[in-house]
Order: C-alpha cells, then structure tokens, then sequence
C-alpha cells in the first residue's frame, strides 16, 4: 500500500525553487514497511502512548485552578499566543501519526491539513469544505474565510486558544487533529468569528448566509452580532442558539441545546451577558438581557430569568441559587475547566436518585 510520505520537506523544496503550482509533481509516493509480525496489542499500546504522549500535562492544573489565580492564569496563557506555530505543528505530527496508522486516509490528511502552510490556510480549506453546496462553491467560501483570517489576526489567536481548550477540557478528544476536523463546535465557532467580522463590516448579507450554512450543517444557530470570546468550548454542540446582542466572555464552555435568547419581541440590547470562566450545562436556556457572573455554574436543564452573581451556582426551572440568595454557595474553582456538573447536587438536596 502506497502513501504520501515526506510531503512536508518536498512541499518545503518546491517552495524554495519557486514550484509550487506544480507542487504535485514533487511529491513522490514510497511504500511503507511494515512488520507484518508485529502484534496487534503491540498497535495498541502504540497508539495509546501516542495519545498519552500528546494529552496536556497542565491538565491537572487548570482544573485545580482557585478562583484567586484565575486572571493571573489567563495573563500568563495570554503569552501563548504569539507563538501559534506550536498547535500548528502538532497538528502536521499528529496527521502523520494518524496517516500511519490509517492510511486509507492518506490523501484525506493531505488535502485537509498536510498541504497547507498554515493554520489559517488549512481552516478557511476546512471550513470551506464543509460549508459549501452546489449553489456557493468551496473556492468562493476559501478565499472569504482566508481574506478574513488573513486581515484579522486575532481571529487566528482566538482560533488557537479555542482548540486548546476543546483539547485540554474534553476528554473525548484524543488529538488536536481529532478537534480540528470532527469537532463541530470548534468549527461552527469559527465560521461564526468570521461572520461576526463580516457584520462588524457591514457586509450583513453574507454574514447571514454563513450563519444559515452553518445552521443546516453543524445544527448550531449563532447570530452574527454575538461577541464570543476565546478559549470557547461547544461541547457537542448540537442544538446551541445564540442571540445578536449575546455576548461571552473568555474560557467559557457550554454544552449541547443552550439557548442563550431573548425574551419576546423586544428589541435592542435582549441578550444574555456570560462572564469569564462560566459552565453552562446541556438543556439550558438563559433568558433576557442578565449577567452571568465570572466563574459560576449552571446546572442542566435550567431556565434563568435573572442575573447570577459570580461564583455561585444556579439549577432548576425557574434557577435558584444553592445556598439562598442571601448566602450562596461561593465556588472556588473555575467550572468552565473543571467541566464538574455534580459537586453542587449534596448540597442541594439530601435525596439523590
């Protein structure tokens, strides 16, 4: 069985000499050796170092992380970006590993991020990809995202920042490459960054057809007029509905089917607030034009009428605070990055099902 091999040195090559629009001709195919005695356990064990190998080892840390160090941590990530080319290159090693293991899909991992230079390319390619049809083509849809990554550079920022946290909070994400293409939450919340910056443009019009796109195809429905952050996570995703005048802080992780609308047909500013460090658990709506305080919780299947004061935790229909609106109970951890949906339930209630 044949497959792409050294295609980032060859890529590389035909860069210098001034090749690249016949880059296919540079790429040359070797078959793989391969132990054909080698075990099956032995794939495994391989594999799981792999992903043992790549799981952040500050994992343990965030999700210890006292509320008292939370701005100080978020100061210290802030350094992170300005070297984007760190995901950007675990990415290129995990498509090989993978290629390795599936070849199969070889030309899959080629075309969707082995080909490209950089992140922002293999992105607006990926997007681009997913979102089109018959009536908008992918080539149209790759030069408006580039266009707008290529001007916005903390969009890009957002995006890195964004896939590290779906990484570092997720345990079902065994890759920075499993998040990049099958994630659908990272990808609807960055098709939504670039239809906010094309709202912000005043180019309405096909703000909202990306809005539409990917409604139909991630089942996500984010105006673009909402203000997201970054270090985002949509766990899931399905289901999630987010208003124009929305607007979300940094580090923020929310699970499937939240609404984050209005109340009636009023207009203006009818949106929720969410702060920094906010867990939003699956089954949520949020109502109104509230604030949802830095570092609380919301339990699944809430209804919130009114504002949440930080770090305090909210459950039920219609949501009430644990502990009394006189003296809630005072979280002391991030929820956002521990992803702990239950601590709250003994002192709600002595009777557990």
């Amino acid at each position: 069985m044949y497959i792409y091999i050294y295609i980032s040195i060859l890529h590389l090559s035909c860069q210098n000499h001034k090749l690249s629009a016949s880059m296919a001709t540079c790429i040359q195919t070797k078959p793989i050796s391969r132990n054909t005695n080698r075990s099956q356990i032995d794939d495994h064990v391989r594999v799981y170092n792999y992903i043992k190998s790549c799981r952040p080892n500050f994992q343990d840390y965030d999700s210890c992380l006292p509320i008292s160090s939370y701005h100080q941590k978020k100061s210290h990530v802030c350094c992170i970006d300005k070297n984007q080319d760190f995901v950007w290159q675990k990415m290129k090693e995990e498509a090989r590993s993978d290629v390795d293991q599936e070849p199969i899909l070889s030309t899959y991992y080629y075309t969707s991020i082995l080909a490209h230079e950089s992140l922002g390319r293999a992105l607006a390619n990926h997007l681009s990809m997913k979102l089109s049809n018959a009536s908008i083509p992918s080539g149209t849809l790759y030069d408006l995202f580039l266009g707008v990554f290529t001007d916005d550079q903390e969009i890009l920022k957002c995006v890195v920042f964004d896939i590290m946290a779906v990484r570092e909070r997720d345990p079902a994400c065994i890759s920075y490459v499993h998040c990049f293409l099958n994630f659908k939450g990272f990808l609807a919340c960055q098709a939504h960054r670039v239809a906010h910056k094309l709202w912000s443009q005043n180019r309405k019009i096909l703000a909202l057809l990306i809005q539409s796109r990917v409604s139909e195809v991630f089942a996500v429905d984010i105006h673009p007029g909402a203000k997201i952050g970054r270090g985002v996570l949509f766990d899931h995703a399905t289901g999630i509905v987010i208003g124009e005048t929305a607007v979300i802080g940094d580090n923020v992780s929310i699970l499937h089917n939240v609404t984050l609308g209005g109340t009636g047909k009023a207009c203006g500013d009818r949106h929720p607030k969410i702060g920094d460090g906010v867990l939003i658990g699956a089954g949520t709506c949020v109502l109104g034009n509230i604030k949802i305080g830095d570092g609380a919780k919301i339990g699944a299947g809430s209804v919130v009428l009114k504002s949440i004061p930080a770090r305090t935790t909210a459950v039920g229909n219609p949501a009430r605070l644990i502990g009394g609106k006189e003296n809630p109970f005072r979280l002391d951890k991030i929820p956002s990055l521990t992803m702990d949906h239950t601590s709250h339930i003994s002192g709600w209630s002595d009777y557990v099902i």
